[in-house]
């Protein structure tokens, strides 16, 4: 990354941080426990997003069988999960707060559970295959299938079914923004660092995974 863009960051990140504790909660009625808004959310959307740059870079490694595809569909599913586990336990210090118990399997809590599991049995698939070709064939085909799962679960499932989960906190049904200017400026700059924060640590753990694999072919 850019030199001047982590000093952006930093500072874009920190100006979150603070305006997130100075400005009024979100929603009045929980009060600063809906403060947490700005980061979950935000983290959920990271998962989605790595999750998507995995499957095609598992597209990528399909077509032209070059190993980076595959590293790189390695290191977006271990930040997606990643992710994923800071947007379950940030959603489940809410749910305490507002509904008394840290898990109470409503559908937003039960789909995500269901995704951690699925991309955790894809890390649990590459570390129990030796051959590197096959370990990356399976994986990106894994990868493929599992991404069809993603919008079903983050999407569909919570408004098959009624839940707990605050709906239509960013737009309404009629698909309006609803959020009043301040907040949503907050929300927006928080949304756009951890994306550069996810890009930048794909980066950083793509390069740890080449790092990795060359050790271990040295040896």
């Amino acid at each position: 990354m850019p030199g001047i863009l982590k000093y952006i960051l930093l500072i874009s990140m920190s100006a979150v941080i603070i305006l997130v504790w100075i400005m009024d909660p979100p929603q009045s009625t929980l009060g600063d426990i809906s403060r947490i808004f700005y980061f979950h959310v935000p983290s959920a959307w990271v998962a989605v997003l790595a999750f998507a740059v995995g499957m095609f870079n598992s597209i990528g490694y399909l077509r032209k069988r070059e190993m980076k595809f595959d590293i790189r569909a390695a290191a977006s599913a271990e930040l997606g999960l990643m992710f994923c586990i800071l947007a379950t336990v940030s959603g489940a210090f809410f749910a305490k707060k507002a509904w008394g118990t840290y898990w109470n399997w409503d559908p937003r809590q039960t789909s995500i559970f269901v995704l951690m599991l699925i991309y955790g049995a894809y890390l649990a698939l590459r570390s129990a295959i030796d051959s590197e070709e096959r370990r990356a064939a399976l994986s990106a085909v894994y990868s493929i299938l599992a991404f069809i799962t993603v919008p079903f679960l983050i999407f569909v499932v919570p408004r098959i079914y009624d839940s707990l989960h605050p709906s239509n906190t960013v737009v309404n049904a009629g698909g309006k923004i609803q959020m009043p200017p301040p907040i949503l400026t907050v929300f927006l700059v928080s949304l756009v660092c951890f994306t550069i924060i996810f890009f930048w640590l794909y980066g950083l753990q793509s390069k740890i995974n080449i790092y990795l694999r060359n050790k271990k072919r040295a040896v």
